[in-house]
């Protein structure tokens, strides 16, 4: 097999996370870069990495990198990489783009150029003058950072975090590779109690759940790539067995998510009978208030995204409710806490200081993770 450049994108702030996952699939040719991270594999780490990678968004193979101050040079560029290894005489390539601190700064114009250059390398190896473009979907994107140009070819379609199982949202839904990320950098285990006091659509539970089962985030849905002759039935085939192989649903999970809402706890219901989980994870209408970790177990994790003013349009029930979680906390000496929130004040209100915080962005929104470290459970 073919040793490829892939690229995983991902969120600011969420590089180290990604990386870690790529190096615990077997890739160790790791390179991490500002909202991405570049590894060597084959063609079955494509069928790999969109199936487990967690906390990426998309999985990208990297055709070639240039130097491009002109359309002169971006055109040559272009057309002398090797299209033809990826792409059929019937396939559809639109041509995506992205342009930041380049003289190339016409997004469109640069399109425009790349697509023809592809049209004209595939023209010479096809020996045809037209495409029909009715075939499987390469998405192509163009992107020039510092005039540097970078050529992919999108092998997942719509994004890492559309599992398949959340049909329906709540208000403000946090992503599912930010509820991954956030499970992934507590200390949560499987053994441990784990709480989301406001669990909205039930996104942090369900990632936990999957988590704890070990179960591939990406296992119910498909891929762009599905379709592409170069990889195969067989390897997708290959990829998904072994996947099915390493679920563990033999774990015991203590696994539960409140909310204040009934059509909320409806939804959330919903997507973790979607995800077969129905069963493990406790889902049910209390607010913060009447949190009672004292009754909980010991040991464990609450991991939440906590409603906030610019979230909600609410600036004193935000409040409020911090208030009300840090008190509940002085039932739960073992427990840890790890809340997501963009609120400079979110310490204050809730009574006391972070062991530590990390800058994370919940879609646009700057935020960090307050993260108050309880012990951690004897060694058995």
């Amino acid at each position: 097999m073919t040793a490829l450049q892939l690229i995983a994108t991902c969120p600011m702030g969420l590089e180290a996370i990604v990386a870690r996952e790529v190096r615990d699939l077997g890739y160790t040719d790791v390179q991490v870069e500002n909202g991405k991270i570049r590894f060597k594999g084959d063609e079955l780490a494509i069928c790999r990495a969109n199936l487990w990678l967690r906390t990426a968004d998309r999985i990208l193979i990297e055709m070639g990198r240039f130097e491009a101050t002109t359309f002169e040079d971006l055109f040559e560029g272009t057309k002398a990489l090797p299209w033809a290894d990826w792409i059929p005489s019937d396939a559809e390539f639109p041509v995506e783009g992205r342009s930041h601190k380049s003289q190339l700064s016409s997004v469109p114009a640069c399109q425009g150029i790349v697509k023809k250059a592809v049209v004209e390398s595939l023209k010479q190896h096809y020996q045809t003058s037209w495409f029909e473009e009715t075939g499987p979907r390469y998405v192509i994107e163009v992107a020039l950072l510092n005039n540097l140009a970078t050529l992919t070819i999108d092998t997942t379609g719509p994004s890492l975090h559309k599992r398949g199982y959340r049909k329906l949202v709540a208000e403000a839904p946090i992503k599912e590779t930010m509820a991954a990320a956030m499970v992934l950098l507590s200390r949560w285990t499987p053994g441990r109690p784990l709480v989301d006091p406001f669990c909205g659509s039930g996104t942090i539970p369900i990632e936990a759940a999957m988590i704890g089962w070990n179960i591939a985030p990406g296992l119910r849905r498909k891929f762009s790539a599905d379709h592409w002759d170069r990889i195969g039935a067989d390897r997708w085939d290959e990829a998904r067995d072994e996947a099915y192989d390493l679920v563990r649903d033999d774990q015991p999970l203590d696994i539960s998510g409140y909310d204040i809402d009934p059509e909320t706890i409806d939804i959330a219901l919903a997507a973790a009978k979607s995800a077969g989980l129905a069963k493990e994870i406790r889902l049910s209408v209390a607010p913060v208030a009447k949190l009672n970790l004292e009754n909980a177990g010991k040991y464990g994790c609450i991991i939440t995204n906590p409603p906030y003013g610019e979230r909600l349009g609410d600036d004193k029930e935000a409040e409020k409710v911090i208030r009300q979680l840090g008190r509940a906390m002085l039932w739960g000496s073992t427990w840890s806490v790890f809340a997501i929130s963009p609120d400079k004040q979110f310490e204050h209100f809730f009574g006391r200081n972070a062991d530590k915080k990390r800058k994370l962005f919940n879609g646009r929104i700057e935020c960090n993770l307050y993260q108050y470290l309880g012990p951690l459970p004897p060694r058995s």
